[in-house]
């Protein structure tokens, strides 16, 4: 573990048998970089983080681990886009994605393993989400892998909803002279959704379980009722595939999600994405939980090479 100057900021490094993780917990408890010493020592990115000249906006960096919290992706208010209404009744705004991976943390806990940070409202938060709730990010990393856990404390007299997820920018393609078209992913979804102009859930595409990355239709799609919890990709014919867990249960809740996304044919990551449930749950109520007066609930992923 060392701390590492970049850009302005301070990160800390975790060497973990054969993995080097960085990450700014104190920005939006950011994990940046995974990457990965092979047997014939080469290095194999696995979570992709760009090379940036300058950080003018740490958040909106399409690499790491963005947090999706409370909510994921786009929430709507009777078709109109960035707004939530709560059960009081009360339209309020909510951010693309929430309000975590622009948001301060401070770290609980740091050591050789990983850490755990604490999300700071600030004065955005209080105006879009006005609770009173601690939520925590752990990450545990491991020599061919990680876990994240979300912890949710409801230190108020209501009920706190929320339907979180993960936003992880995975390198793709991973081989020299691969292309995108080389690899599989395997998801065992049995619904799939798209998501209107209005917010509401549409029917989604026609895939089958296994499909490759190639494959436009791919992008945005929400893929749920999960037969089991592990997403697994990779390339065609070669070992180490990613493996992407949702939950420690063998089958997870029926609304719970993977969408997988990425910007353009020839970028170089793919977003293989678990959320707690579809976006716009706070709507539509499909994966929308609720934490009730002075207690905890917690949402587990993790990601391994196998």
């Amino acid at each position: 573990m060392e701390k590492v100057s970049y850009l302005g900021h301070t990160l800390t490094r975790w060497r973990v048998g054969n993995s080097t993780f960085l990450a700014l917990p104190e920005k939006g408890a950011r994990l940046m970089n995974w990457n990965l010493q092979l047997g014939d020592g080469s290095v194999r990115d696995v979570v992709y983080w760009p090379e940036l000249a300058a950080v003018e906006n740490f958040a909106t960096v399409r690499g790491g681990n963005p947090i999706l919290f409370p909510f994921n992706a786009r929430t709507f208010d009777r078709g109109d886009i960035h707004f939530w209404r709560a059960a009081d009744g009360v339209r309020r705004p909510m951010p693309m994605h929430g309000l975590a991976r622009q948001g301060d943390f401070k770290l609980t806990r740091m050591d050789p393993r990983g850490f755990a940070a604490q999300f700071i409202p600030g004065e955005e938060a209080r105006a879009c989400y006005p609770y009173d709730y601690e939520f925590t990010v752990t990450y545990r990393f491991e020599s061919l892998g990680f876990t994240c856990e979300f912890t949710l404390k409801n230190l108020g007299t209501e009920p706190l909803p929320w339907s979180a997820g993960h936003h992880f920018y995975f390198t793709v393609p991973w081989s020299e002279g691969a292309k995108r078209a080389d690899y599989l992913i395997r998801i065992p979804a049995t619904k799939r959704y798209r998501q209107d102009a209005t917010g509401q859930l549409i029917p989604g595409p026609a895939l089958q379980t296994d499909e490759n990355l190639a494959n436009k239709a791919l992008i945005d799609s929400i893929h749920t009722g999960l037969r089991n919890n592990e997403v697994i990709f990779g390339e065609k014919g070669r070992p180490s595939d990613i493996v992407m867990h949702l939950g420690t249960a063998k089958v997870p809740p029926p609304e719970a999600t993977f969408v997988t996304w990425t910007l353009n044919d020839d970028s170089p990551y793919y977003c293989v994405e678990p959320w707690m449930g579809p976006p716009n749950a706070a709507e539509h109520k499909l994966g929308l939980h609720y934490v009730p007066p002075g207690q905890t609930q917690n949402f587990v992923v993790g990601a391994v090479i196998r």
